[in-house]
């Protein structure tokens, strides 16, 4: 096993930061709490460092960050009582599981449906890196294109995406 430098963890962090935040936000459905439960993961992570196994980073990172974000949703705020007349001082509830996944899928069938109707050179470069989460660098290598141009596609592909699904009434691409 590799000894985890404070570089290589640096790198880790920049390589799964979108990831981690994905999970989190998926499972809390609340961007402020996704982010603080993103720096939770990583600090636990950075903790816990040297029990990290070696190529199966981007696995124990999302269970760390599932971990998190269950135990946020347990806890005893999340499961508070609002009283009648104090609704609006509070976010919407919480959906039950169930709920939860239809609603996830419902969005992943709604990006996937306006990614297919993407215009090439955006089509497999977000396809690439918003489905199977490759890197930019990844994509680019994959495509044969330079990393610059990937990072292009990429920013323009995802505004297209976020118009598409806006004009649709659908939101999801950040």
């Amino acid at each position: 096993m590799a000894v985890m430098t404070k570089e290589r963890f640096t790198g880790l962090v920049l390589q799964y930061e979108r990831l981690v935040y994905t999970v989190c936000f998926q499972l809390v459905r609340d961007a402020a709490a996704a982010e603080d439960l993103t720096q939770d993961t990583f600090l636990s992570a950075y903790i816990h460092r040297e029990g990290i196994p070696e190529g199966y980073e981007r696995q124990w990172l999302s269970r760390i960050a599932a971990n998190k974000a269950r135990d946020h949703l347990q806890s005893a705020w999340n499961r508070r009582t609002v009283l009648q007349g104090e609704e609006e001082l509070f976010p919407r509830g919480l959906a039950p599981p169930a709920e939860e996944e239809a609603l996830r899928r419902s969005a992943m069938e709604d990006v996937q449906g306006a990614l297919g109707k993407l215009k090439e050179p955006y089509q497999q470069v977000c396809r690439l890196c918003l489905l199977e989460e490759r890197t930019p660098e990844e994509a680019a290598l994959a495509l044969g294109r330079p990393v610059k141009t990937v990072y292009t596609q990429l920013s323009r592909g995802k505004r297209l995406l976020r118009e598409a699904l806006e004009r649709s009434g659908r939101h999801g691409i950040s």
